[in-house]
């Protein structure tokens, strides 16, 4: 199989694909109106990750058809995070239609303009403001054609849900399918259209349920594993034990005495195909395959030593004052080690692709967070230009930054081509533990000191291999270094034995952790209480906002830890989204038991589109916060997965939950921040907190286990 990694085009290539992608798109919408609209600010965040450039005419379709439907053309997917619901709430809005006149056509290659993928909470941050501008646009081509066919001029013109009426005589009118009727009309945005006032709001910033919502509570959604073709093998793999082991030896004779199996063996791609699911597992089961692998060098107990002997290349991420000054005038210096383990994205959609290759050209329907980036390795697999490669996403079963890893397109692309025949690839659970690309390990040390008022004087943060989102503090503190340390230079490999990538918020969840632990640690120290410290070491305005909310709601006692009363603050800024969270906990000291009773959580998200949406968000983001924090953890022997299902790798479960409250800081003109990810960064940080305000006994690894508890009540009584 050939090597799978990810392709950046050309600018220039890119363009001649785009054109192509345009005319097929006029080919395949048919008449109506359609207006092309360009988004402005991704291509920067596009060019510093050395990502390919966006096209400058358009890269974004609308279609009003004869029906009077609106139908966006996104390449934006939908795996649980709402945006389903809320990018069309925002172009019903500026079009002054009906919500339920939109149609998202999202993720299809084809279909849809190029899109880099959906992750970072960027989608509502970096995509909706072209859209929303473009649906003025269209608003206001809408009334030039009305006022031609009611020769009225646009002026005296109003648009109510899909409706052009003459002011005067609102009688005399016409419908958005009345002025597509017979017509083809190509447009583009020219920019000039101006978006709505927050005044002039109806349907955002008022709350909807989910679009997806029936189909999904009610079983009836597709997902890429339910995708059945004509004549379709199910495809099983042979894996190797290790991600270092190497396949010196295959006897594939057994497995090809079963019926109606086709066995393919191409290098290390050795696979049974089957028309039954069990029949091509039991194939893959007589296949004799011998591996070579290499002693175990290092595992999950002692891979933070081999971290901190890999990094190389620290990079200051923040800086000021002297930190030498700043620890000599401190009355008071506190160094701690914050440990953080490898986690799995454990989406309960596991990977899936069908792929079925027809007259030169490829289709496959995937389970991806970025179907572009999808096609472009799926051409690469079958040595197709990219045109001839088309990918379909239905809805995504949970990403959480692990689908943008497509092995299983791939693959089932390889095998389609090599069977002749339909092939659907979709992972078991073990497969899908084996073939993450895990949040990494991590080791963050931090050298912190007080003056004799009490207040910050010194902060020295080193992280190792977590990444610098969120390691910059946002507390007054005049002598500062943050420094983020990376793998080996010079283009060494990385020191993990697997892979590792984006899991959610990635690298804020660990950053915050160690931080928000060490200020605790620091307040403690002062003698003064957690949310008073806080605030007497911060002036960030939005930030105080979120804590004095949470605090109102939570309704804050002061006390200084610990108190016995087990509960614990931690803040936090992501996606542009300053963040607060209190927490209650009951800990059994005997056991070392954790459970969670109560989480406030309060953010400023600037303009909320979908607070119905965004409450669920915070929720379910308190919710997977909950495992990190308490019970993920990967265990494994050099390149050897331990986890092969839900038995050993325990994710929150319903008994689990506390009371979750969520609270907004109103800021209606300030322009919408991510929601998909900032309540889950403080999970970790606030939980341990609390569990040292009831017990007097710090955690300093995640996730906090029983174990680790007692083994913390111990020292403390040491």
């Amino acid at each position: 199989m050939r090597k799978h990694h990810h392709i950046d085009a050309e600018a220039a290539a890119l363009r001649e694909t785009f054109e192509i992608d345009r005319r097929d798109f006029l080919k395949l919408a048919g008449g109506g109106i359609v207006l092309f609209f360009t988004i402005g600010e991704l291509p920067a965040i596009a060019q510093q990750r050395q990502a390919r450039a966006l096209p400058t005419d358009f890269n974004a379709f609308l279609r009003i058809t004869e029906n009077g439907r609106i139908a966006c053309y996104v390449g934006k997917i939908e795996m649980g995070q709402g945006i389903v619901t809320s990018l069309a709430q925002m172009l019903a809005d500026e079009l002054d239609t009906a919500l339920e006149s939109i149609d998202m056509v999202m993720g299809d290659t084809d279909l849809c303009p190029w899109d880099r993928g959906t992750f970072g909470s960027l989608s509502t941050r970096s995509f909706s403001p072209a859209l929303r501008a473009a649906g003025a646009e269209a608003r206001l081509v809408l009334l030039e054609l009305a006022s031609e066919h009611l020769s009225v001029p646009a002026a005296n013109l109003a648009v109510e849900n899909g409706i052009v009426f003459e002011k005067d005589h609102p009688q005399h009118r016409v419908s958005y399918g009345e002025l597509a009727h017979g017509r083809s009309i190509e447009r583009h945005a020219t920019g000039k259209a101006v978006v709505k006032k927050f005044s002039e709001f109806r349907i955002m910033n008022t709350s909807h349920l989910r679009r997806d919502g029936r189909e999904k509570v009610t079983g009836k959604t597709v997902y890429a594993a339910d995708m059945r073709l004509p004549g379709m093998l199910y495809a099983k793999i042979l894996r190797p034990p290790s991600h270092a082991s190497k396949l010196v030896d295959v006897d594939i004779a057994e497995a090809k005495l079963v019926k109606d199996v086709v066995i393919i063996h191409e290098g290390t791609l050795v696979a049974a195909l089957h028309r039954l699911p069990d029949m091509a597992e039991y194939a893959l089961s007589k296949i004799k395959a011998r591996y070579e692998t290499p002693p175990t060098a290092f595992d999950d107990n002692t891979v933070f030593d081999h971290l901190l002997k890999a990094a190389a290349g620290g990079k200051i991420v923040a800086q000021q004052g002297d930190i030498n000054k700043g620890k000599a005038e401190s009355a008071a210096i506190v160094t701690s080690t914050f440990l953080d383990g490898y986690k799995a994205h454990a989406a309960m959609e596991p990977h899936a692709a069908l792929a079925v290759i027809e007259n030169g050209k490829a289709t496959v329907w995937a389970s991806t967070q970025n179907p572009f980036t999808c096609k472009e390795e799926i051409a690469h697999e079958l040595g197709f230009s990219s045109e001839n490669v088309r990918v379909i996403t239905p809805y995504v079963g949970g990403g959480f930054g692990g689908k943008t890893r497509n092995l299983q397109a791939a693959e089932a692309a390889r095998l389609a081509q090599l069977s002749g025949k339909p092939v659907q690839v979709a992972y078991t659970r073990k497969e899908e533990f084996f073939f993450d690309a895990f949040r990494p390990a991590a080791v963050v040390t931090i050298t912190s000191g007080i003056d004799a008022l009490g207040k910050m004087s010194a902060w020295e943060y080193n992280v190792y291999f977590a990444g610098d989102r969120g390691a910059a503090h946002f507390y007054t503190i005049p002598n500062a270094v943050t420094t983020a340390f990376d793998a080996s230079v010079n283009g060494a490999e990385g020191p993990h034995p697997f892979a590792t990538g984006a899991w959610r918020a990635p690298g804020n969840n660990t950053n915050t952790f160690a931080r928000e632990s060490q200020i605790d640690i620091m307040a403690s120290k002062a003698g003064v209480d957690p949310i008073e410290f806080r605030l007497q070491n911060m002036t960030d305005k939005k930030m105080r906002d979120v804590l004095t909310l949470a605090a109102e709601k939570f309704g804050w006692v002061a006390a200084k830890a610990p108190s016995k009363r087990g509960i614990g603050v931690a803040c936090g800024i992501d996606a542009g989204t300053p963040v607060a969270a209190i927490a209650e906990v009951e800990v059994d000291a005997s056991t070392g038991t954790v459970r969670v009773k109560r989480v406030v959580c309060v953010q400023d998200m600037g303009l909320v589109v979908n607070p119905e949406g965004a409450t669920i968000q915070m929720e379910g983001c308190i919710t997977m916060g909950l495992g990190y924090a308490l019970s993920e953890h990967v265990r494994f022997k050099g390149g050897e997965i331990m986890e092969e299902n839900f038995d050993t790798y325990d994710i929150p479960r319903f008994s689990w939950l506390p009371t979750i409250e969520t609270a907004f800081v109103t800021d209606n003109e300030a322009p919408p921040q991510g929601g998909g990810e900032p309540a889950i960064i403080l999970m970790g940080a606030v939980i341990a907190n609390a569990v040292y305000d009831a017990v007097g006994a710090r955690v300093f690894q995640l996730p906090i286990t029983p174990a680790r508890v007692k083994e913390a009540l111990e020292k403390n009584v040491k």
